[in-house]
């Protein structure tokens, strides 16, 4: 009923609009006549007031006819723009010259003033009335807007700043209520000074502090669509020293999609505040390597896993096959990349890497071109509790899937690895370590064709044992093996930047397990990519190591996050000290002291020289480790942690 009373509503518009039309153009052409004989009625010569009662209502008719063929009767003129002006335009000049040429081939000849000032006339009641609608209001959002009761500092002048402008000033009044933008912020000089839609450009991020205080700013908005994130990192930092609420364009396509508006501002998140210049790649050589080949995604429904999965679909895989033992995330994953990408060729499997009678069909079946190995148990306390679940998943699922992988072809094995790998100091990263030995290992082992010497890891379980212990076929050990090792990834499962969000959701307090401790980060998407480049340039052995830049100390990353929320730290939000946890570091690192540095052709990444050890002795100690494992013998299982990777310190 609502809808259809609102068509009633602008039915009755176009029908008043048609009737005025009408009228108005009937009026407009006896103007013109009364214009040219000295704005006298008794003055016109009779032949053309005779005329002009013949010609008058049939063109009124036809005008109004053009102007519907035109949608002059279908616009929402409380949005009118250049669009309807030029639809009028056309409109008019279509119905003067009909007009012209009809009437004086077949009627009669008129004074030429009688055409230019008819034109002029209906040109201008038909504007006037189609568009004072819309400056009325324009007057009237004017004079609310100036007594709004949320002053907003707009940072950026250029096309994106002018559409919020409009949008907050004069179309919506603000996103969330009533809002009015005072003053501009932009760092080139040569707009200070100068006005947007009678709104001053005051100067630079210089003057932001300034004019927070003077305009009594309650609300910042950053837009400024092409922000570099380091750019964006120290204008944020700035406009943190307000009280103010900030928010910004979520990214450079809307200002060329023309959807440019306050509502879609969205707030600061934590990775503006830590955001770093991307890392550029040249990711020619990685789509060469994807495109066509079947691409094999262990753990691909977890944070890694899932973006590994939808940055290699946009490269055209010939199959992609997720591999999760979480059925539940791997659906998610699935509905994403089929809705994304309808033609993909999107294989979904539930198993577990530690089985390997389950990981040996798949690779049997499906004979993956390249597999990503991002399957693992991450969570440093509840591997610190469960030390043989961290071996058979971390070290046992690893080598299962490695084997299965050169037993059965695959040209490269990704290993995804971490920086508490590097001198752990808890059973996690020691198990970590390990997988990356697994990796040498097999690199070497296929290096010099000995890769008969890898024995199978039976486990003696029947849900998960090997159907046999059939060698490697001869002829199909030449996989190239590579890890790649990283720092904490934003926004991931199990990560902190999770758990301070629901701590702060929940009122707090948030939780440090030390003030001094310091992490590095990256984004998940950037961390893939690098993952995408090691795979694609792989030769076999490596570690990739990715320079993250500067450390972030967690203290300030906790006290970002409670600023972005609209919070105060330690005043609305307690922020609590608990210690250290478990096998849990001050400060992490990315290499050994015994491993070199090797640049690649981006600067920002580098390949660590393997250390060297003796691979048989470390086959014994990953098959002692596999049946303490599956004992469940746990003190054990550590001790031989210990004895199995020198650097461990736990």
């Amino acid at each position: 009923m609502e809808i259809m009373n609102r068509m009633k509503h602008w039915h009755k518009v176009a029908y008043f609009l048609l009737a005025y039309d009408f009228i108005t153009v009937v009026l407009s052409y006896f103007l013109a006549l009364w214009l040219r004989f000295d704005c006298q009625f008794s003055h016109i010569e009779t032949q053309y007031l005779e005329k002009y009662y013949v010609i008058i209502i049939p063109y009124a008719i036809f005008t109004v006819i053009i102007y519907q063929f035109f949608g002059l009767y279908r616009s929402i003129w409380r949005f009118a723009s250049f669009y309807e002006l030029k639809k009028l335009v056309l409109s008019t000049a279509v119905t003067l010259v009909s007009n012209a040429v009809v009437v004086t081939a077949f009627i009669h000849r008129m004074p030429i003033s009688y055409y230019v000032f008819g034109i002029a006339f209906q040109f201008f009641f038909g504007v006037s009335i189609r568009f004072s609608y819309r400056f009325i209001l324009l007057l009237r959002d004017s004079r609310e807007a100036s007594a709004a009761d949320t002053n907003v500092l707009l940072i950026g002048a250029g096309s994106a700043g002018r559409m919020i402008l409009r949008d907050v000033n004069f179309v919506n009044g603000g996103a969330n209520g009533s809002a009015k933008v005072v003053c501009i912020i932009d760092d080139n000089p040569n707009k200070w000074g100068r006005y947007i839609d009678g709104v001053e450009v005051i100067g630079g991020r210089d003057k932001i502090l300034y004019a927070v205080e003077k305009y009594e700013i309650k609300e910042i908005y950053i837009a400024i669509a092409t922000l570099a994130p380091s750019e964006k990192r120290n204008l944020i930092n700035i406009c943190k020293e307000t009280n103010c609420r900030i928010k910004q364009l979520p990214n450079m396509y809307a200002e060329k999609a023309g959807i440019i508006s306050a509502g879609n501002l969205q707030n600061i998140t934590i990775e503006d505040v830590l955001g770093r210049d991307p890392i550029s790649l040249h990711q020619e050589d990685v789509a060469a390597q994807l495109q066509g080949k079947v691409v094999l995604v262990t753990g691909g429904g977890g944070s890694i896993g899932s973006e590994l999965c939808r940055q290699i679909a946009k490269y055209g895989p010939k199959q992609l096959i997720i591999f999760d033992v979480y059925e539940n995330n791997a659906y998610d994953i699935q509905l994403e990349l089929k809705r994304k990408y309808p033609n993909l060729d999107l294989v979904t499997l539930i198993g577990s890497v530690r089985d390997a009678r389950r990981i040996e069909s798949v690779f049997e079946t499906y004979r993956p071109n390249i597999c990503y190995h991002a399957a693992a148990h991450k969570h440093v306390p509840l591997m610190e509790d469960s030390p043989c679940e961290a071996i058979k998943n971390n070290a046992v699922g690893t080598y299962k899937t490695a084997y299965a992988a050169m037993k059965y072809g695959c040209d490269r094995f990704v290993l995804i690895s971490t920086d508490k790998a590097v001198n752990p100091t808890n059973v996690m990263g020691a198990t970590k370590r390990i997988c990356e030995m697994i990796i040498q290992t097999f690199d070497n082992m296929v290096r010099n064709n000995h890769e008969d010497m890898l024995p199978t890891l039976i486990t003696h379980q029947v849900d998960i044992d090997t159907a046999d212990s059939e060698k490697v076929p001869a002829g199909s050990g030449h996989t190239e093996y590579v890890a790649v090792r990283f720092g904490n990834v934003l926004g991931s499962n199990g990560s902190v930047v999770p758990l301070f969000k629901k701590q702060i959701a929940e009122g707090g307090p948030v939780t440090l397990t030390h003030r001094d401790i310091i992490r590095y980060f990256m984004t998940i998407p950037e961390a893939v990519s690098l993952v995408l480049k090691a795979g694609a340039n792989a030769s076999g052995g490596e570690i990739f190591v990715l320079d993250m830049g500067e450390p972030v100390k967690i203290l300030d990353l906790a006290r970002n996050m409670i600023e972005l929320a609209g919070l105060r730290p330690d005043v609305d939000i307690e922020i609590e000290e608990i210690g250290l946890r478990p096998g849990e570091k001050l400060y992490e690192e990315k290499l050994m002291s015994e491993e070199g540095l090797k640049e690649t052709e981006n600067h920002l990444i580098h390949v660590a020289e393997p250390i060297k050890f003796d691979s048989d002795e470390f086959i014994r100690n990953l098959q002692s480790l596999m049946t303490l494992a599956y004992s469940n013998e746990g003190p054990e299982v550590v001790q031989k942690i210990r004895e199995t990777v020198p650097t461990f310190k736990g």
